[in-house]
C-alpha cells in the first residue's frame, strides 16, 4: 500500500544543479543534508527531517527536458509542498524576486502559490486553512 510521497528526483546538467539547489534551499527553505556517495553528483534537500528533493547530475546519455532541451517528452507538471504562514512566504518570495500566482480554493480548503524553479519545473505550495 502507498502511504505517501517519499521524494522527487530532478536530473539536470551539472551547471544547473547548484542553481536548483540554491532555489530549493533559499527560496523554499529546504535544508541541504547528507547524501549517499552515489556514482553521480547531486544534492539531497530536507524538510521535516526527510530528504524530499533529490537533485542528480544528468548522465551523458540521458535526454532530460529543460531549458537546454525543451522538446524532450515529459508528463511532469509540478511538485506540491505543504507550507505554513502564507503571508510570510509571499513576502519572502517577493523579497527573493520570485514571481508567483496566488489562489485560494474553498473546495480544497487551501491557499496556494504557483511558481517555477530555475529549470522551469512547476512548484506548488499549499497552505491549508
Amino acid at each position: 500500500m502507498i502511504t505517501g510521497l517519499h521524494h522527487i528526483n530532478l536530473r539536470a546538467p551539472a551547471e544547473l544543479l547548484a542553481t536548483l539547489r540554491d532555489f530549493y534551499r533559499d527560496v523554499l527553505g529546504l535544508t541541504v543534508g547528507p547524501r549517499p556517495d552515489f556514482d553521480s553528483d547531486g544534492f539531497w534537500l530536507f524538510a521535516g527531517g526527510h530528504p524530499i528533493v533529490h537533485l542528480s547530475t544528468q548522465r551523458a546519455n540521458e535526454t532530460v527536458r529543460g531549458p537546454m532541451n525543451p522538446a524532450a517528452p515529459t508528463t511532469f507538471d509540478h511538485t506540491a509542498f505543504y507550507g505554513t504562514d502564507y503571508k510570510a512566504m509571499a513576502a519572502h518570495l517577493a523579497a527573493m524576486g520570485v514571481t508567483f500566482h496566488e489562489s485560494r480554493s474553498e473546495l480544497t480548503r487551501q491557499h496556494q502559490f504557483f511558481l517555477q524553479d530555475p529549470a522551469g519545473n512547476g512548484v506548488e505550495i499549499n497552505f491549508p486553512f
